[in-house]
């Protein structure tokens, strides 16, 4: 497959290995709401954001938002967006392997952009998602008002590109409307209600598929030049039961599709301004909750919503790591999504967190209204603290028994694991396999000799497995025939901790 050159590519495909993992520190005072609320807004650069979620969320994300600077050569206040195109490229391809790493296997993300960066962006995107995952290209009608000066053309549309973890994602079907009914109708009285006529033809070369049909007056009907779009049985079967019918010529067949079985519509790839908003019903929607100055291209609420609408149901995960003014975060709580927010700068205080506060307390703005929004749950701020490591590669001193589990856990596995606090050194088992962390006094002993060092007494008060075990500590007096023939694999603390 080809993929995109740029410079300093080589040294961008390294960028998620080195940036450091760091611990989130939670500030009561800009939380609002619900203490035990699963929702986080956190402060700081995305990278390391999104590297410090991995250990507790990777494979969970059901789906990814995100609106990145478009690199438009406007001098934006909130965001240097007058990068130069390598640049740009180079600060996005490491943020997108990791947000690959959190979504999870059914999961999809969806990006906005504009013409300056949409069509190299698909490239890299081919490159760290995979081109058969390419869900689609949307065209977003963004603007409805002419704009701009004589000779150049009046841009009003955005790009939402779409991509999926795997093929196990299902892009689900938008509700009906009665503007979508349109063309039912039930001209014969047929019992089953309105139906009307389904495309017959096939839009492939289908050679099993080209058959003649024989009509009841004896007429024979050529089959489409690729075939038609059901075998030679279901024809049978759906003829049979009054699906398929004649024209009164018996030059063609009629294949009825039903309004009772449709329970949604699919989902098309060109979204008008009427349906989602536009930037400018966006702007107003901000303005609601912050003055002053803010970004020029927020994201109306009706189009976050039509996005999670098709990819994600009430419970999933979802993910914006450049929230900008928090609208990601507002739509999916008023829908019953969990959340997670990501913006770098004061504006995650000025902006976010005011949107998301009166979210919480029950503003009827945006889809309130449309999706019965009252108010309720809540969510906790966070911001970036210090590295889990330091530059010599030792253990933070200030670093929590569950922060460093939670790492070794990921380091391991690859699998997240919840940040409450553990009161056992037995960390899980995976594959067969049980990890163990000795540290911090987990076993009640502070001292080198106890609880943080593997001894025989020690492992004898572990808890029981009967299979491999992978322990860490600070040190061990038990030979490397006795760990081995205990199926015991020792490492330690902080050598053997790596990066994944």
């Amino acid at each position: 497959m080809p993929w995109l050159e740029w410079h300093n590519r080589n040294d961008d495909l390294k960028a998620t290995a080195k940036t450091p993992y760091r611990l989130l520190q939670p500030i009561q005072s800009l939380s609002h709401g619900d203490e035990d609320a699963p929702n986080m807004l956190i402060q700081g650069d995305n990278l390391e954001a999104l590297k410090a979620l991995l250990p507790y969320y990777a494979g969970q994300v059901k789906c990814i938002f995100i609106d990145p600077p478009y690199n438009t050569k406007s001098a934006f206040e909130h965001y240097d967006d007058n990068l130069e195109h390598a640049q740009w490229l180079s600060m996005m391809y490491p943020r997108m392997v990791l947000l690959r790493e959190l979504l999870s296997e059914d999961g999809s993300i969806w990006i906005t952009l504009d013409d300056n960066e949409a069509h190299y962006f698909k490239v890299m995107c081919d490159e760290v998602f995979g081109r058969k995952n390419f869900l689609g290209n949307i065209v977003w009608n963004h603007s409805v008002q002419s704009k701009g000066y004589s000779g150049k053309l009046s841009v009003h549309h955005n790009h939402v590109l779409g991509y999926r973890k795997s093929d196990t994602f299902e892009l689900l079907d938008l509700p009906r409307t009665d503007e979508h009914n349109v063309n039912y109708s039930n001209p014969d009285n047929d019992p089953r209600g309105p139906w009307r006529s389904g495309d017959v033809r096939n839009s492939l070369v289908r050679r099993n598929l080209m058959y003649d049909i024989k009509a009841p007056g004896g007429n024979i009907i050529k089959h489409p030049p690729k075939g038609w779009r059901f075998s030679k049985e279901t024809y049978e079967r759906e003829r049979e039961e009054g699906k398929i019918i004649f024209s009164a010529d018996e030059t063609r067949i009629i294949r009825k599709i039903y309004l009772a079985d449709q329970d949604g519509r699919v989902p098309e790839t060109l979204w008008f301004a009427q349906d989602v908003g536009t930037t400018r019903e966006a702007n107003k929607e901000v303005r609601a909750f912050v003055e002053g100055d803010f970004f020029e291209t927020p994201k109306p609420e009706r189009l976050i919503e039509r996005i999670l609408r098709i990819s994600s149901k009430p419970g999933d995960l979802i993910l914006d790591s450049f929230i900008g003014s928090g609208t990601t975060g507002a739509v999916a709580h008023k829908m019953g999504r969990r959340w997670i927010g990501v913006e770098v700068g004061e504006h995650a205080k000025d902006l976010a967190q005011p949107r998301l506060r009166a979210v919480v307390d029950g503003e009827q703005g945006g889809i309130s209204e449309a999706v019965g929004w009252q108010g309720g749950g809540g969510f906790r701020f966070y911001q970036l603290g210090p590295k889990v490591f330091d530059d010599q590669g030792r253990i933070n001193p200030d670093i929590k028994f569950e922060h460093l589990a939670a790492h070794i856990w990921f380091a391991e596995t690859g699998t997240a694991r919840s940040t409450r606090a553990m009161k056992s050194p037995l960390l899980g088992v995976h594959n067969g396999t049980a990890y163990y962390l000795l540290y911090n006094g987990i076993l009640g002993d502070k001292t080198l000799a106890g609880g943080n060092m593997l001894t025989m007494k020690v492992l004898a008060g572990l808890p029981k497995h009967d299979g491999p075990m992978v322990i860490y500590g600070e040190g061990t007096n038990m030979t490397n025939d006795r760990l081995r023939s205990l199926g015991i694999k020792f490492k330690k603390t902080p050598n053997d901790i790596r990066a994944r």
